[in-house]
């Protein structure tokens, strides 16, 4: 997928809440102004990819320990100049879960998402306090398959249910910004109807 292609998408894509409008508009911004958007020495901000990865009836969801921000988080990594976000998406799954067999739900965009990476130490080097301009995929995989950590980014990988990995994460504003979105979005999917501020798949 080319620049071009991945921007219309992006264009097309319909935001669901008022952050996705915002950032929406951020991301556009970004690419159209920055020709090293996609690499990560632009050390201001850069575009990443990140993967919600669910099973089949979409009770459970993958996550990762992540060492840097010492949280369950959900997968994903920089584009490093790839444009195909896709493709970056499921690469990072199948690197830091270690599964080989993992598919996109659907091709198109699940969400976006402007986020904030505090600085800190990477391979003995300070990366200074930045932005991540996130588009997520939503996948799925088999919770039968063997999984294997990471051990340069990762100190676990598992399954949880929504609920679980909500209360796993130690990041408030991935949980009540990015996590409960995803799930509800998720849920919506399966044609469960829920309230405002629920996120139970009950």
């Amino acid at each position: 997928m080319t620049c071009e292609e991945l921007t219309e998408r992006i264009k097309k894509y319909r935001p669901f809440n008022e952050q996705e409008e915002a950032d929406k508009v951020l991301i556009l911004d970004w690419i159209r102004n920055n020709k090293n958007a996609f690499f990560r020495e632009n050390m201001v901000a850069h575009m990443t990819a990140s993967a919600w990865v669910v099973n089949k009836d979409r009770s459970k969801v993958l996550m990762i320990y992540h060492n840097i921000y010492n949280s369950w988080s959900w997968l994903g990594g920089h584009a490093d100049g790839e444009t195909d976000l896709l493709a970056v998406a499921i690469r990072e799954v199948r690197e830091e879960a270690g599964i080989a067999n993992v598919y996109p739900v659907s091709e198109e965009i699940f969400s976006l998402e402007s986020l904030t990476v505090d600085g800190h130490v990477k391979k003995g080097k300070y990366v200074s306090s930045h932005l991540h301009l996130n588009i997520t995929y939503l996948l799925e995989a088999d919770p039968e398959e063997h999984l294997s950590v990471k051990e340069d980014e990762n100190s676990g990988v598992a399954w949880f249910t929504p609920e679980v990995a909500l209360e796993k994460s130690t990041e408030p504003w991935f949980v009540e910004r990015v996590y409960k979105k995803l799930i509800k979005k998720t849920n919506l999917l399966k044609g469960v109807r829920m309230n405002e501020n629920e996120v139970s798949t009950e």
